[in-house]
């Protein structure tokens, strides 16, 4: 072999040659994805992860998302195990099995005070209302299909329409049990609403109420005793077991987390998940989702269908949630601002300060936070019953 070929093999390993056109396009949007979470602060613990993930998934000869496989060689009659990348590796320990989202609940539940929605159970239905946003979705998905050539199965839509629960992690879970092929697609867009929240939100808010509604001033919520704390997560894990079995990983876990939390004798355990165990994971997550940013798996008339169905998603559950507290401050005895709806889905807390910020922008003396926790915790409760009820029948409709 002459030194010219020993050259021309030695180009051939290199990026160079070897890009193709929809690589250069995805690092592209990965690098905006890192711009974003650094320069924007849009939900950077997750978007920094999956926009490097999403390099090294489209960084060519390379095979870093690669998935582990097993494959039987005819010629030598023998198993060969192909261990594959080291981001495909996370991905199947934690997505396929589902894990990563389990611990991320986890660690959202040690975090997680309870308090306003025990005070003011009412709110659950707040967070019940914005939850309206995932059938819209999932209807919306069906209709693309029929009308417009998309090629969403009713896996496909129940997946996507989670993106109206504003909930990363229920998404990622439902997602790579029905339809792990739009999974990078969902994932980014769930998490890029979650960070679009001060920005998708208030327009809507201020659309669906008056200026007096958004003035109106709330009764402080009564105190929670520790009794309460300790025995909700308990009774929440107990009628999920009874009515909704297939809901008990995610609340299990949220409840879990919780407990650790409100027991005051597990302080370590409390924040080892509220603290190591949801940043290492956060992590993972992020580089494993963005391993499927690859340009075979992203760069799809698909992926545009799902963009926009979350955001439709998102804002009909906003505004179910709005109208629905609406409805109650006319039939409640004690007033009840409408914008705490808004919490209702799970960007938690960031939902919450969102309808804080609007309220105080009509009355600087209005504190509505604590309000809204009430129907933002309940949202995160809501998107995991959905979600236990979409995994539970979907199959079994299909």
């Amino acid at each position: 072999m002459s030194l010219l070929d020993v050259f021309h093999e030695i180009l051939l390993t290199t990026g160079i040659v070897a890009f193709e056109r929809g690589q250069i396009i995805m690092i592209l949007v990965s690098l905006i994805l890192i711009y974003l979470s650094i320069k924007k602060e849009f939900e950077p613990l997750l978007l920094l992860p999956i926009g490097f993930g999403g390099i090294l998934a489209n960084i060519p000869l390379a095979e870093i998302a690669k998935l582990p496989e097993i494959v039987f060689d005819p010629n030598t009659q023998k198993i060969i195990h192909h261990i594959g990348g080291f981001v495909g590796q996370i991905y199947g320990f934690g997505i396929e099995s589902g894990l990563f989202p389990l611990f991320i609940f986890m660690g959202v539940g040690a975090l997680t005070d309870f308090g306003p929605l025990i005070a003011n159970p009412k709110t659950a239905l707040l967070g019940a209302a914005a939850q309206l946003g995932i059938f819209t979705a999932l209807l919306g998905a069906l209709a693309m299909t029929k009308y417009l050539g998309f090629d969403f199965n009713l896996k496909d839509a129940a997946s996507i329409g989670i993106i109206g629960g504003a909930d990363g992690p229920t998404a990622i879970f439902v997602a790579s049990r029905l339809s792990p092929r739009l999974l990078g697609a969902i994932a980014v867009s769930a998490y890029s609403y979650m960070a679009l929240v001060p920005i998708i939100q208030p327009p809507i808010m201020r659309l669906l109420t008056t200026k007096k509604e958004r003035e109106i001033k709330m009764e402080q919520l009564r105190h929670v005793t520790k009794t309460e704390k300790i025995v909700f997560p308990l009774i929440v894990l107990g009628i999920c077991i009874l009515l909704l079995p297939s809901a008990t990983p995610l609340m299990g876990a949220l409840m879990f987390g919780n407990l650790i939390r409100e027991s005051g004798v597990t302080e370590r355990l409390s924040k080892a998940a509220q603290n190591e165990l949801i940043n290492l994971v956060t992590i993972m997550l992020g580089l494993s989702v963005g391993s499927k940013l690859s340009a075979d798996k992203f760069l799809r008339w698909e992926t545009i269908g799902v963009l926009l169905l979350g955001l439709f998603a998102f804002s009909v559950g906003t505004a179910g949630g709005v109208l629905l507290g609406k409805l109650m401050n006319k039939l409640s005895k004690s007033p009840i601002n409408p914008l705490i709806g808004s919490a209702g889905v799970s960007a938690v807390p960031m939902a919450a300060r969102v309808s804080n910020r609007v309220g105080q922008e009509a009355n600087p003396k209005n504190y509505l936070l604590m309000h809204a926790m009430g129907p933002n915790v309940a949202g995160v409760i809501g998107s995991a019953v959905v979600a236990g009820v979409l995994l539970s029948l979907v199959p079994k409709m299909m």
